[in-house]
């Protein structure tokens, strides 16, 4: 699976209830998350945000361990080539490259990537906002 940054914090920063099984699941190994270089540096450059380390604080967490816990379940590839779907924003392209690459579901809360579900389906991607 490919999982885009909002859910990766809704998991391992927000504790959203609705990530619950997502994190069980991945502690379980139960799927293969894929990412890349981009996505980890993503990642850190938004966990950087002053919204996001008041909350981390409030959690008694810092940026490191969230990128910990990135690097635990993350297993890293090659940036994907540039797939014939465009996505309307451009941060979420990455994603949307790997997911057509490896033809494998595609985590996101993001509008950009939601209206693309059925266009993404033709490319084996399924779209989803939670597991």
């Amino acid at each position: 699976m490919v999982i885009d940054t909002n859910i990766v914090l809704d998991v391992f920063v927000f504790n959203d209830p609705a990530t619950l099984a997502l994190k069980d699941a991945l502690a379980a190994k139960k799927y293969q998350w894929v990412a890349t270089q981009a996505m980890r540096d993503e990642l850190e450059r938004v966990l950087a945000y002053p919204k996001i380390v008041a909350r981390l604080a409030r959690h008694a967490l810092s940026a490191l361990d969230v990128l910990t816990h990135f690097d635990a379940h993350a297993e890293l590839k090659e940036v994907a080539a540039k797939a014939v779907l465009t996505c309307a924003d451009p941060d979420d392209q990455k994603f949307i490259d790997l997911a057509v690459v490896h033809q494998t579901l595609l985590l996101s809360k993001d509008q950009a990537v939601l209206c693309m579900a059925k266009r993404l389906l033709t490319h084996t991607v399924q779209v989803r906002a939670a597991l």
